[in-house]
């Protein structure tokens, strides 16, 4: 990925807001594959003829093979504050999936306690508290044997999302880790994370950030 091919979603002094493409990792691990954070530096570093150093909190992530909105901070200020909506979980999230199977019933909530061993979570009552609201959405075809969910976190765990929705049987398409038989787009899963509202760390004002729609997901799934 260029600098110039980065969908920036929005940004100002103290926030970067990127679209994160599917398979492009957040943050460097073992593998010493390219970043997002990497991309995003070197953006900021073009952009605004920034010599040496670049700083770039990062304050959250999305898994590697999902796609969709994260934030980013310009300031240490920035990162110190958006840490803390994070923690007190006052940032709403809202994910677009599609996992195998059709769920029932359509809509309710999900709550399971999950432990984190290694680079796998599962349901373990050892684990820690997990919880998603979700609505199922109409899909063009509704005789294919998959389910369009739009899902509303209430907890940020590892693997959250694709752990809780296996466990009931509806992997998510493309997640072979966790028992998908369906595949999605190469190297991704399909999972996005739709929209991402937090405040503005000077103003207070909220600030409602939304990725518009990866390649993959269904024609229902339009652009409002």
């Amino acid at each position: 990925m260029s600098v110039s091919k980065l969908e920036i979603l929005y940004e100002d002094n103290h926030h970067l807001v990127v679209n994160k493409p599917g398979g492009l990792l957040v943050q460097g691990d073992r593998t010493k594959r390219t970043t997002l954070l990497e991309h995003a530096k070197d953006y900021l570093r073009v952009t605004y003829r920034k010599p040496g150093k670049v700083f770039l909190g990062l304050v959250h992530r999305i898994d590697r093979p999902s796609s969709g909105v994260v934030l980013l901070a310009r300031t240490s200020k920035a990162a110190s504050r958006l840490s803390a909506q994070f923690r007190e979980r006052t940032i709403r999230k809202t994910y677009w999936v599609l996992v195998e199977g059709k769920i029932e019933p359509s809509s309710g909530r999900m709550e399971d306690h999950l432990l984190r061993r290694n680079y796998r979570s599962e349901v373990s009552t050892e684990g820690k508290k997990a919880a998603l609201a979700y609505e199922c959405q109409p899909l063009a075809n509704a005789s294919d044997d998959l389910s369009f969910v739009e899902i509303q976190l209430e907890t940020g765990r590892h693997h959250q999302i694709r752990v809780q929705f296996s466990h009931r049987g509806h992997p998510v398409l493309g997640d072979d880790r966790y028992g998908a038989t369906r595949a999605f787009e190469p190297g991704c899963i399909a999972l996005h994370a739709r929209t991402l509202v937090f405040q503005h760390i000077v103003s207070g004002e909220e600030i409602s950030i939304t990725a518009p729609v990866p390649k993959g997901f269904p024609a229902s799934a339009s652009e409002d």
